[in-house]
C-alpha cells in the first residue's frame, strides 16, 4: 500500500519507522529539517508531489490546530478512491468535515504519546477506531494497532470525546493545578520528583492540543468533580477529622483497585 504521512512531528516519525518496511510510505512537511532522520521513505516538502506518489491512504499526523487545514491543503491532490485519516486526539469538527468531502475516511487515536510512553512495549496502552469510519480503513488500523500490541476500542465520535473527557482532562487539570502552585525544592521527595516528571512532559505538548481538550464539551463535568473533591479534602484537613480522612481515603483506594 502506498501510504502518505502528513506532518513530521513525533507522531508522524513513529508511524513512518512502523510502516516503512512493509509498505511505501512518503512523509510530507513544510520543515525539510524535519525530514532528515527519517529511513526507507519518500520526503515531501511541495505538496504538488503527492499527486505523482498517488496515495492509496492518507495519515494526518499534523498537530490538532492545523489538522482540517491539512486535508485542505492536500485532497486537491488525491484520487477519489484515496482513504483519508487521522490520528487526533481531539474529533472536534472531524466527523462534520470528513462528511462535507465524500471521501472515504477512517478515524482512530491512539491512546498514547511518544513523550511518556515505552515505545518498545505498547501492550499496557490502547487505541481507539471511530465506528462511523470506512470498513476497510478500520481493518487496516487494527492490523497497525494489533501489530503494535494495543488494546483497540471501537467507539463512535460521540462516545470517544467523552472517554477523552474523562482520561486526558482529569490527569491534564489535575497535574496542570499541581503546576500552578509549584516552586523550586532543593530537597524534593520521590513523589515529588515523579509529579514534577508529569507536569514537564505534560507542557511539553502543544499548546492548542492543551487547549482544546480542556474545551471538550464534556470537560467540564469532570474538572467539576476535582473542584468537589478537593473542597471534601480541604474541610478535613481543616477540621483534622481523623474519622473523615480515614472515609475518604477509603473511597480512593477502592477507586484505583
Amino acid at each position: 500500500m502506498k501510504i502518505l504521512i502528513l506532518g513530521a512531528g513525533k507522531m508522524g516519525v513513529f508511524l513512518t519507522d512502523v510502516l516503512c518496511f512493509n509498505h511505501e510510505v512518503a512523509l510530507y512537511d513544510v520543515d525539510p529539517k524535519r525530514l532528515r532522520f527519517v529511513f526507507n521513505t519518500y520526503r515531501m516538502t511541495d505538496i504538488s508531489e503527492v499527486a505523482e506518489f498517488k496515495p492509496d491512504l492518507v495519515i494526518n499526523a499534523v498537530t490538532v490546530k492545523y489538522t482540517i487545514d491539512a486535508f485542505k491543503q492536500v485532497i486537491p491532490y488525491l484520487d477519489s478512491n484515496c482513504i483519508i485519516s487521522d490520528i487526533a486526539s481531539v474529533k472536534t469538527g472531524l466527523k462534520e468535515f470528513y462528511e462535507s468531502t465524500g471521501m472515504r475516511y477512517v478515524s482512530s487515536h491512539p491512546m498514547f504519546g511518544p513523550t511518556f510512553a515505552n515505545l518498545s512495549n505498547l501492550s499496557s496502552e490502547s487505541a481507539i477506531i471511530i465506528s462511523e469510519s470506512d470498513h476497510l480503513g478500520k481493518v487496516f488500523f487494527k492490523d497497525l494497532y494489533g501489530t503494535l500490541k494495543l488494546n483497540i476500542f471501537e467507539y463512535s465520535f460521540d462516545e470517544h470525546d467523552e472517554t477523552i473527557a474523562y482520561s486526558l482532562s482529569i490527569p491534564f487539570a489535575s497535574t496542570l493545578v499541581f503546576a500552578s502552585v509549584m516552586k523550586h525544592q532543593d530537597a524534593p521527595g520521590t513523589t515529588f520528583k515523579k509529579h514534577m516528571d508529569i507536569a514537564r512532559g505534560l507542557l511539553l505538548e502543544d499548546d492548542f492540543l492543551l487547549t482544546e481538550i480542556l474545551f471538550n464539551p464534556h470537560t467540564q463535568e469532570q474538572v467539576e468533580k476535582i473542584r468537589k473533591q478537593l473542597g471534601a479534602l480541604l474541610n478535613i484537613v481543616k477540621e483534622k477529622d481523623s474519622d473523615g480522612m480515614q472515609k475518604f481515603l477509603t473511597e480512593v483506594r477502592k477507586n484505583i483497585e
